[in-house]
This record gives structure tokens, sequence and C-alpha cells, in this order.
């Protein structure tokens, strides 16, 4: 049937209307009320019925004139936005704040300027390699994806072909590439492609668990359920919990996990809870002593500890709390970072798998996030974090009952602290620290899917950077630390080649070796030595299937499959840095820097913990405490967005070799190459996460 000639004759209403006054065709104006149609300009007295004669010419004019309106104000929006990033991009440029001018990491400076310098090398060459190619390509030395065969590059260096010095020259260099350059750079290729399969295949098998547990509904259970404290119903079963808030200048955050600490659903009577503060700023010192304070007086069993020597970091921090001489009268210890915030019935749900379970070491839950839809980077986090937990650790937990310690919302035996050893400051990774030498001594873990605990995620990407390079760094030095012991241990021969293969080399070692070496050294490298090609495929289709698979867990994040695929290429170059940092004890290896949080909570949160907040009573604060607080306030240090020198410089690389790639026609490189630059470089000028103007 052929489509109707009154299509604007439509019963559907659409959009909204636009008032259109016209007193002769050449005098007229149109007020555009909110998003309107093109049906919107017509009067529904007009509506032509079935066979009647169809619109004059002044009608069509207008929805012309409409559709012409609307676009200019599209083009006029992106044109604002440019030139609003543009002058971002400026002010960044001439304000001069790069990575190297950041002092919260206290690296060498000349280990640090060794990987960039070796990038900017690879960009020198890479923009030489591609002058030299331009020049031939138009002197007729044309290689498109049929002519990358040997025997063809061979005739290509034959004397018959060489008109003049330059095709002399170009001649042997294509020699040398074929000779020198290409069989080594094709193996190393093809030994990245191999790691890149086993890991592929190492998430699928994964993903494939997961899927098995939720078929087979498999959750573990305890063998108690918990009780009602208001009712009585249910077995009795509270043992002594002492609970930890380890924090070190966190004043957006504490006073938040602090009252969601003290209002847990557990007898007042048997618990405990250590706010650990390791605070250097006296002001953020005095504010969590009067919070404490408050909340003892009201009735909480709380008391804060600050210590004099600082050692350790963290692990310094739950060492020292530990040997009180009141905590042997405890039984199970619970850990909550000083953003995380329990529901109160987190205890009820955590501590009763410990019960007639004497091989069980620690029960970990869950994080949910209150930020999650601030900003793209919160989003791209998400991700991740949902197919850790989702994935990863539930499916650890179920078949091998070991997974690394999350380092908070987790309760753990106390008597498995210390048969371990207890915490130590060998490592920036204490929780994987004790969770791998717990696994050795032949504890147990469970991991709880379905409890959550409410936490934050780094909004910037400065806090998001130290973060993954602390996290990368520190598993290389562990590994390094307990391979001696793991080889020891008397666990089956199947759990040491889980530790050592899987768990360290596997995915905290090959995943960002290849991640880095493969999509952003060799892949640009191939386009100047075209002789050693990646297939399609690996360039391609299976990192679109991985990052499918990665985004399973967190279905409202589809729409950023994309940016999460050329994201978390763009992050290798920090955690390839820090796994290489980490393996050989190089640069800010043992650095600890805190992540930085905003305070941040959701509107449920809000909601309950004003209804569940006590009256503090104000006699009882800190003298002058107002007046320190805002003092502090004047005196705090002003965020500011850097420029990242190796993310810049990888984006020149490899925008470098999307124009090398033109050459040869690779179509599926060229794209790659050219999104995969654009996203450096947005990172490079620090363009995703939180913005400071």
């Amino acid at each position: 049937m052929a489509p109707s000639l009154y299509w604007w004759a439509r019963d559907t209403h659409k959009g909204t209307p636009v008032v259109v006054k016209m007193e002769n065709p050449n005098n007229w104006s149109m007020v555009e009320l909110e998003s309107p149609s093109e049906e919107d300009l017509l009067d529904p007295n007009d509506i032509v019925p079935k066979g009647a004669r169809n619109k004059n010419a002044k009608q069509l004019t207008w929805v012309i004139l409409l559709k012409a309106y609307r676009a200019a104000g599209c083009l006029t929006s992106i044109a604002a936005a440019f030139l609003s990033l543009a002058a971002i991009v400026r002010r960044r440029v001439v304000a001069g704040r790069t990575d190297s001018t950041d002092t919260s990491l206290r690296e060498n400076p000349a280990v640090k300027s060794r990987f960039y310098g070796c990038i900017r090398a690879f960009l020198w060459l890479s923009l030489v390699l591609l002058d030299f190619e331009i020049v031939a390509y138009f002197k007729g030395w044309h290689f498109g994806a049929s002519d990358l065969h040997l025997q063809h590059l061979y005739s290509l260096t034959s004397a018959f072909t060489i008109r003049d010095v330059f095709d002399l020259l170009y001649s042997k260099w294509v020699w040398i590439r074929v000779e020198y350059l290409a069989p080594p750079l094709q193996f190393l290729a093809n030994v990245c492609i191999l790691l890149f399969f086993i890991q592929s295949l190492d998430r699928l098998i994964l993903c494939l668990g997961c899927f098995w547990i939720k078929l087979r509904k498999i959750k573990p259970v305890p063998k108690m359920d918990y009780v009602d404290l208001e009712t009585g119903d249910g077995d009795a079963y509270f043992p002594m919990v002492l609970v930890q808030i380890p924090m070190c200048n966190e004043k957006e955050v504490y006073q938040q996990s602090i009252a969601a600490i003290c209002n847990l659903d557990w007898p007042k009577e048997r618990l405990l809870i250590q706010v650990l503060d390791d605070s250097d700023d006296p002001t953020t010192q005095l504010l969590i002593r009067d919070e404490v304070n408050q909340w003892h007086q009201n009735g909480a069993n709380i008391i804060y500890r600050h210590r004099v020597i600082r050692e350790g970091y963290k692990a310094g921090n739950l060492k020292s709390a530990m040997s009180c001489s009141y905590v042997k009268d405890y039984e199970f210890v619970a850990i909550f970072d000083a953003d995380f915030q329990p529901n109160p019935d987190f205890l009820k749900k955590t501590v009763p798998h410990f019960k007639d379970n004497e091989e069980l070491g620690l029960v970990q839950a869950r994080w949910s996030f209150v930020n999650k839809d601030e900003n793209l980077l919160t989003r791209l986090q998400l991700i991740n974090l949902a197919f850790h937990f989702e994935v990863e650790q539930q499916v650890n937990g179920i078949f091998l009952n070991f997974f690394g310690f999350n380092g908070t919302a987790g309760v753990w035996r106390i008597k498995a602290l210390e048969e371990s050893g207890g915490w130590l400051e060998r490592t920036t990774v204490e929780d994987m620290d004790i969770a791998v030498r717990a696994h050795l001594h032949g504890w147990k873990f469970v991991f709880l899917n379905d409890v959550e605990c409410q936490c934050e995620l780094p909004e910037s990407y400065e806090a998001y950077r130290k973060q993954q390079h602390r996290w990368h760094s520190g598993p290389m030095q562990l590994f390094r630390l307990c391979l001696p012991a793991i080889i020891q241990s008397k666990i089956s021969i199947w759990k040491k080649t889980n530790v050592i293969f899987l768990f360290f080399l596997l995915r905290k070692l090959i995943l960002p070796f290849y991640s880095f070496t493969l999509f952003c050294i060799i892949l640009p490298m191939t386009m100047f030595v075209p002789e050693a090609t990646l297939p399609s495929w690996v360039v391609c289709y299976v990192p679109a299937t991985m990052s499918f698979l990665n985004i399973l867990p967190a279905p409202k994040s589809f729409p950023f499959i994309v940016p999460y695929l050329l994201f978390e290429n763009t992050m290798s170059v920090t955690k390839f840095n820090a796994m290489i940092s980490g393996l050989f004890q190089l640069g800010s290896a043992y650095e600890w820097v805190v992540t930085k949080k905003t305070g941040r909570l959701s509107e449920g949160d809000l909601v309950s913990l004003v209804e569940k907040l006590p009256t503090h009573q104000r006699g009882s604060s800190e003298p002058n405490l107002e007046e320190i607080v805002q003092k502090a306030h004047k005196t705090s240090k002003k965020k500011h967005n850097r420029i990242y020198t190796k993310e810049l410089a990888l984006a020149f690389l490899l925008l470098t070799a999307a124009a090398r790639s033109l050459l040869s026609a690779q179509g599926v490189h060229f794209y790659f190459l050219l999104f995969q630059g654009v996203s450096f470089l947005l990172v490079g000028l620090d363009l995703i996460g939180e913005q400071v103007v």
C-alpha cells in the first residue's frame, strides 16, 4: 500500500504547541513553547479528511522553517559546547598543572619519568615514520590489505622497482621491516593474543559459573535464622562483636559512618565500636572525637583511639587496635571504612553464618554505591565493581570458599586473624594479604551477594587513578612475598595452583600486561610495520564480547558499553605502571594515598538518618569547635583538574597510528585507534569525572 499523502492528519498528538502569527507571507513570527513536532503547526479543525484537498504550500513552508529553526538551534548548542570545551582545555594548559606536579605520591622522579620517556620516544618515532610513509604513498608505494604478503614485499625491494634515492631508502626500510622488525613483533603479538585468549576464557568460565548459581539459586544459608531483638523470636545467638572504623583525615564522611554503625541492631552490651582515627589534622581529630563523645553520651558503646606513632597505614592502625587488652573478650570483628554505611540488620545477616561452622573465617558483604550516577566515571566504575562482586567474588566464594577480602564490609573470626599472623604492614593491600594467609591456614570464606553496604565511588579521575595504582601495585608486592609460603603450605595442589596462576598471575599480572602491551603498543606498531598483523577479531570482536559479559551484572549500564571498552584500555597505562612498580619495587609501590571522599548520602539514607539520630547535647562539644571548623574550611586546599602527560602522549601516538592505518586501508584498526586515541585524549585532559571550575 502506498503511503498516505495526508501524513500530517494523524490522530496522535506529539510534542507541544507552536504559536505562529502571520499577517502576510512576508510578515510572520513564530514562538516555540517546548519541543514541537511538525503536527503541532496545524489546527485540529483543519485536518484533511480522506479524499479532501491537499494542504497548501504555505503550511509546508512553516514545517520547513520549523525544521531549519530546530537544526540551527542544535548546531548552536553543539558549537557552544565545543567552545566551552576549548575554553576548559585552554585554561588547563595555561595553568600548567600536570601529574608531574602532584606531590601526593612521593615517587622517585627518575623512575617516574622513565616510563613517560619510553612513551614519548615511541611518539616521536611514530611521527617521523608517518611523514616518511606519507611521502612514500604519494610516490606510488601503496599498501592495501591484500598487499601485505612477504613475497609481494620482496618483489617491491628488487632493483627493477627503484627509480630514485627515496625509492632506494624506502625499499631498504621495507626490507628491514620484513627481515628484522616484523618477526619479533609478530611473536610478541602472538604471545599477547594467547594471554588475551586465556584471560577471556577465564572470564567466560566465571560468567558460566555465575549463570549456574542463578539458575540453581545457590546461596550461602546460615544454620540459624537471625533473631528479632524486640520479640525474641528465634534462637538467641549474639556473640561478642567488635566493630572497627579505621579513618584518616576523612572529615567529609565520619559522621554518617559513625551514625550508621551506632544504629546497628545488636545488643549494646555485646557490641563495642572502635573509631580508629589516624588523622594528622588537629581539626579533623577534634571533630571525630566530639562526634564519638556525643554518641557515647547517648548510650552507644563507642570509644575513640588515636595513634601517636602512625606507622603502617591502615594495617598498622588495625594491628594497634587489636592489641588492646579487651579484644580477648570478643569473638568476631567487623570492619568498615570511613565512607561505609551498613544497614541496621548487617550483623544479624552476617554473624549467624559463623554458628556451628568452626572452619569459617570471613563473611564478606557486597558493596553498593550512593553516587553511581554522579558522572561518567562513576558509571564506568560501577560496571567493573558489579562484575567483581556479582561474578568473581560470588563464584569463588561458592565453588572455592576463597576470594580476596575487600578490606571493609566484612566480619572476621578473631581466631582466624590471630592464627594467620594478624595484620601486617608489608604491603599496601593488607586485606588481600590477610586473606591469602588465612586461606593457607585452611580457613574458609563466605560471600553474601544479597547483603549490601553503601559506600562512595571516587568522583574525580585523580582519586580513581591513585586508588587503582594502589590496588594494582599491592598484589604484585604480595605475590613476591607470599610465593614461598604458598609453595610450602599444606593446602592441596589444586588450591596452590588456583592461588598462584589464577588469583595472582592471570588476574593481577597478565590482565594489565596484555591490555596495555597489545592495544597501546603492539597495535600502533603494526600500523608502521604492517608485515606484523593483528586480526580484526582481536582488535574488535573479542574485546566487544568481553565488555558485553562484564556489563551483564549491571544491565542499566548497557548504553555505556563502548565508553567502558575504551576507558578500560585507557586505564591500562596506570595499571601496567602500577603492576611493574609493585613487581620490581619501583617508585611509589609502597605509598598509600587515602581515596578522597565527598560525603554523599542517598535520599533514603538522609530520611532514615534524620529519624534515628539522637539529639546531641551542644554543651558537650569541644570549646570553640565551630570557629575551628570555619577556619579549616577557609584554609582547605582547593581542588584542581590536571593534565596527565602519559595519557596525552599515548593519545597522540594512537592518533598518529590511526592516520597511518588509512594508508593501508585497514578499516577496523583505523576506527579502533581513532576512538581509543580520543579516549586517551579526554582522560589526559582530565575531562572525565569531576570537573572543578
